[in-house]
């Protein structure tokens, strides 16, 4: 009989706050002052609230996170967020100056009580967990079982199919998984198991 795993928290397990969020509710526009609530929810259920305010002008730019842990310590504390150029020369590209490790990062992961830089944490992605077996079977029919996401994606909005009459590389990426997908039976999943 298997013993039973004891597996860490993973990363995506964790709350995190990221800085793509951040800039999708607008929380990054310049010369700005924005307050707001970051709530986190497992199953339906929500399990944690932060209270954000994001004060973003021309000498200063930082997040300021106010919670509260196990319903009697109130944290409060500042997140220095630093603008750099962009490689690709076009624009710039927010970062987070973590207060505990002075890293630049593009999300902060709670870890005892506060919002840090990953290296602080001990722990690994959930790829990184998964068995040799479950690999497998991801790699064979994990196309299968992405079948709505991959037409969702294929159907939404501002996907691109062709650029100047060619087929885009995302656009063939998504038909070689879904001509892969086709390819599964039932009878070939059950029988690698």
């Amino acid at each position: 009989m298997a013993r039973i795993g004891n597996y860490p928290t993973t990363f995506e397990e964790r709350k995190s706050i990221s800085i793509t969020d951040l800039r999708k509710w607008k929380y990054l526009e310049p010369n700005t002052w924005k307050t707001g609530t970051l709530t986190w929810s497992r199953n339906g259920t929500p399990n944690g609230s932060i209270g954000i305010i994001a004060v973003i002008n021309d000498n200063e730019a930082y997040l300021t996170l106010s919670y509260t842990v196990n319903k009697d310590k109130a944290i409060k504390y500042n997140v220095s967020l630093i603008k750099a150029a962009s490689n690709l020369g076009k624009g710039y590209v927010w970062y987070f100056h973590c207060p505990f490790t002075n890293k630049l990062c593009r999300k902060l992961y709670q870890y005892d009580n506060y919002f840090l830089h990953r290296s602080v944490i001990k722990g690994y992605y959930e790829k990184q967990i998964q068995s040799k077996k479950y690999r497998d079977l991801e790699r064979l029919y994990g196309p299968a079982f992405r079948v709505d996401k991959l037409y969702q994606e294929l159907y939404s909005r501002h996907f691109r199919m062709f650029y100047k009459g060619k087929p885009t590389k995302r656009y063939l990426k998504i038909m070689l998984q879904l001509k892969a997908a086709e390819g599964v039976s039932e009878m070939d999943f059950i029988n690698n198991l």
